[in-house]
């Protein structure tokens, strides 16, 4: 488990060094995550170490929201400020991911008949 656990953190750093040094402009995580993403297909299966380590860490996904939310609270006087922004993004964020989640089972459903 702990050479899964380094060879997400390797992505992620991989990831962060691509972005910082072609200037690209997506966050470093994400780019570790697209980085993950090309070897898992290029070797065409997960390794049963990562796959272990991957559903530990979907089980404890909310620990991993707990410093977001903390620094939300920090900035909490600017959402009063702009909760309307907020909030209107918060529901064209859920209608574009209901319409896009539909789309795609549509697809997959076709597909597979």
């Amino acid at each position: 488990m702990i050479l899964a656990f380094a060879s997400l953190f390797v992505f992620q750093l991989l990831g962060e060094i691509l972005v910082q040094s072609l200037r690209i402009p997506l966050p470093g995580p994400l780019m570790g995550m697209l980085l993950l993403f090309a070897a898992l297909v290029i070797r065409k299966q997960v390794p049963a170490a990562l796959q272990a380590t991957a559903n530990t860490l979907i089980q404890h996904l909310m620990l991993l929201f707990i410093p977001a939310v903390s620094g939300v609270m920090l900035y909490f006087h600017r959402i009063q400020d702009e909760w309307v922004a907020f909030v209107v993004a918060g529901i064209l964020a859920t209608v574009i991911t209901l319409v896009v989640t539909a789309y795609c089972l549509t697809w997959l459903l076709k597909r597979r008949s």
